[in-house]
């Protein structure tokens, strides 16, 4: 299990970014155990969501290098952008769910045209996935007829069907209500119990305290702090922009 643990499963290197003229990303590196849960943080426009998307390559980098259980992404090779999307699995603010789709075949549906299962296979892995989540009881729901944290849930669900190495959360409860936000930060509790490798944007910073490994603090398209939450949030220690920052979150 130590060995394990101490395994590098994401390296990220100068990873830089620019639309428009304006360098939204700069020279950002990182890297992610097995099993880490680590933390992005900072003001709105600091480049969390960019930063994110590069690494999925929805966003395909300026420069910078990626790799994945120690391979070398190629960000113009298909063959290489398509594995790699199929090994991170990506949760996203506003769900991205199909609203002509159940819950159900939304979380089989990349099972069936990705994987090239069978509909009665992929149908089965997306109930687990689903009951995973606590929604084994919403199966044929429509995203219309689903809260947003149970939306939520239903797009992890997909994310999790798909077998990923990693998740890569962007805010992951800012579009719900605050008596939603617990059911999804309790299933990424469990998901990170259980030894699932995680980077996710969060202003939740109880649940930051409580479960992460470090945080990335993000400001103008760079990582200027990262350290545990207990060194970074520490009050006895010289005041950090990172606490600058959580300050004003209460």
């Amino acid at each position: 299990m130590s060995i394990e643990n101490t395994e590098v499963l994401l390296k990220v290197e100068g990873i830089s970014k620019s639309f428009g003229g304006k360098r939204i990303l700069k020279d950002v590196s990182l890297s992610l155990n097995k099993g880490d849960l680590k933390v992005l943080i900072g003001p709105s426009g600091g480049g969390k969501s960019t930063l994110l998307q590069c690494i999925n390559l929805l966003i395909t980098p300026d420069k910078g290098k990626i790799f994945l259980n120690n391979r070398d992404v190629s960000f113009n090779k298909k063959k290489d952008v398509l594995a790699l999307r199929q090994q991170i699995g990506m949760i996203f603010q506003d769900f991205n769910l199909f609203d002509h789709l159940t819950a159900l075949d939304n979380v089989s549906i990349a099972l069936r045209k990705v994987k090239k299962m069978s509909k009665k296979d992929a149908y089965i892995r997306a109930q687990m996935e689903l009951e995973r989540v606590g929604l084994g009881d919403k199966l044929h729901h429509y995203p219309a007829e689903l809260s947003g944290g149970q939306k939520q849930r239903v797009s992890i669900a997909r994310a999790l069907a798909m077998d990923p190495l990693l998740l890569l959360l962007d805010e992951p409860t800012s579009a719900l209500d605050p008596e939603l936000i617990s059911e999804v930060l309790t299933v990424i509790r469990e998901l990170s119990n259980s030894g699932m490798t995680m980077l996710m944007a969060t202003h939740q910073m109880g649940f930051v305290k409580s479960l992460a490994q470090e945080i990335l603090f993000m400001e103008n398209g760079r990582i200027i702090e990262h350290d545990t939450p207990e060194n970074l949030l520490n009050k006895s220690k010289v005041r950090t922009r990172t606490q600058d920052f959580c300050s004003k979150l209460l």
